[in-house]
C-alpha cells in the first residue's frame, strides 16, 4: 500500500509538470484530484490494509492529497498569471475596461445615519465639523473642564499613546477646536468615531461613533435644547419618539443631563439592549459650563449654549432593530448586505 501510493505520488507530480495550460491541468485535476481520481481509489482500498497499518497509511495519504493540492493551487496561479502576461505582451487585454461587478458595494448603515443627521442639522442651520482621532491633553480633557486631577479623566477609559497623546474618548474635542476657530453665535455637529477602553456587551464597544453637538448664542435654554433634540429623532425615526431627561453629571456643562429614548427594540417592555429597563440612554447633554467658554475666549457673561453627544451606533440600532452593537465590526457581509 505504501509504495502503491508513493508510486502514485511521483507520477503525479511528474504529470504535473508537463501541463502546458488551463486545459492540461484540468485533465490533471480529474485524474488525480476528484472524487472519482486514482487518489480516492487508493484510499477506497484502505479496508484491506492491516487494521494496525490503516492509521499510518491513512495518514500518508493525507499527506500526498494536501501536497499535490498545494502543488496544483500553485501551478494554477503561475498559469494564470503567465496568460495575463501573455495578453498584455499581445494586446489582447484592455485593462482600462471596467470590471465586472455583480455585487456593488454600498454605504455601512452607520454612515447613512451619519449622512442623514449631517442632512437634518444643515437644515437646520448647523455646520458640520470635523477634528483628528489622535488628540492631546487640552482639547480632549483640560478645555472641557476635566484638568488633571478630575476623576472624570479615570472614567473615560481613555487610550493612552506613549508619546502623550491618546485616542480621542469623544467628539467633544472637536468642539473646542470649533469655538477657537469661530466667533459666535456659533451652531455646529461633530461626527466621528471615538475609542474607549469599554468592556463590551451587546449596548457597548471599545470603538464606536458619536455625534457631538454645539449651540453658542444670547440667552440659550435648557428649552433650546430639548427642542432640537426632538426635532432631530422625529427627522430620524419619522415619528415622535418618547423621551426623558435625567439628572446626569459632566464637568463641561452645568446643569447637566442624560437624555433616554424609549427603547425601540422591545417597545419599552425590557430586553438586552436596554438592560431590562426600557429605556436606552442615547445623548448626555446639558448647558455649556462658562469654564469651557472660557478657555476658547468666549465671555459666558455674554454667550451662552448648549452641547450634547449622541451616540450613533445606538441610534442606529433604534432605528433598523439591531440587538447587538458588536455587529457593527463583525465583519460579517451577512449583517451589513441587510442595508
Amino acid at each position: 500500500m505504501k509504495e502503491k501510493l508513493l508510486s502514485l505520488k511521483e507520477l503525479a507530480m511528474s504529470s504535473l509538470k508537463d501541463c502546458a495550460n488551463s486545459a492540461h491541468l484540468e485533465e490533471f485535476r480529474l485524474k488525480y484530484l476528484s472524487k472519482k481520481g486514482e487518489l480516492t481509489s487508493v484510499l477506497k482500498s484502505l479496508k484491506d490494509v492491516a487494521p494496525e497499518l490503516r492509521p499510518a497509511m491513512g495518514q500518508l495519504a493525507n499527506e500526498i492529497k494536501n501536497t499535490l493540492q498545494k502543488e496544483f493551487n500553485e501551478f494554477q496561479d503561475k498559469l494564470k498569471k503567465a496568460d495575463i502576461a501573455k495578453q498584455l505582451n499581445e494586446g489582447g487585454l484592455d485593462v482600462t475596461l471596467p470590471v465586472a461587478n455583480d455585487m456593488p458595494g454600498h454605504l455601512h448603515p452607520i454612515t447613512q445615519i451619519q449622512r442623514e443627521i449631517e442632512d437634518i442639522f444643515r437644515g437646520m442651520g448647523f455646520m458640520v465639523f470635523d477634528g483628528p482621532q489622535v488628540e492631546d491633553e487640552f482639547h480632549n480633557f483640560t478645555a472641557l473642564n476635566i484638568p488633571d486631577w478630575h476623576p472624570a479623566r479615570d472614567s473615560q477609559d481613555t487610550f493612552w499613546l506613549n508619546d502623550g497623546n491618546l485616542l480621542r474618548s469623544h467628539t467633544s474635542s472637536v468642539q473646542i477646536r470649533a469655538m477657537q476657530q469661530f466667533t459666535p453665535p456659533l451652531r455646529g455637529i461633530a461626527p466621528g468615531r471615538v475609542f474607549r477602553n469599554e468592556a463590551i456587551d451587546a449596548s457597548h464597544e471599545a470603538c464606536f461613533y458619536q455625534v457631538e453637538g454645539l449651540y453658542i448664542d444670547k440667552n440659550i435654554s435648557v428649552g433650546n435644547l430639548i427642542h432640537t433634540m426632538k426635532v432631530m429623532l422625529r427627522e430620524i425615526f419619522k415619528k415622535d419618539v418618547e423621551v426623558r431627561l435625567r439628572p446626569g453629571f459632566f464637568p463641561f456643562v452645568e446643569p447637566g443631563f442624560e437624555l433616554d429614548i424609549s427603547c425601540l427594540i422591545c417597545k419599552g417592555k425590557g430586553c438586552s439592549v436596554c438592560k431590562q429597563s426600557g429605556w436606552v440612554e442615547l445623548c448626555p447633554c446639558g448647558l455649556v459650563h462658562p469654564n469651557v467658554l472660557k478657555h476658547c475666549n468666549i465671555d459666558p457673561d455674554i454667550w451662552s449654549g448648549f452641547a450634547f453627544g449622541l451616540g450613533m451606533d445606538r441610534l442606529v440600532m433604534m432605528r433598523y432593530g439591531i440587538d447587538d452593537i458588536r455587529h457593527f465590526h463583525s465583519g460579517d457581509l451577512r449583517f451589513i448586505r441587510q442595508f
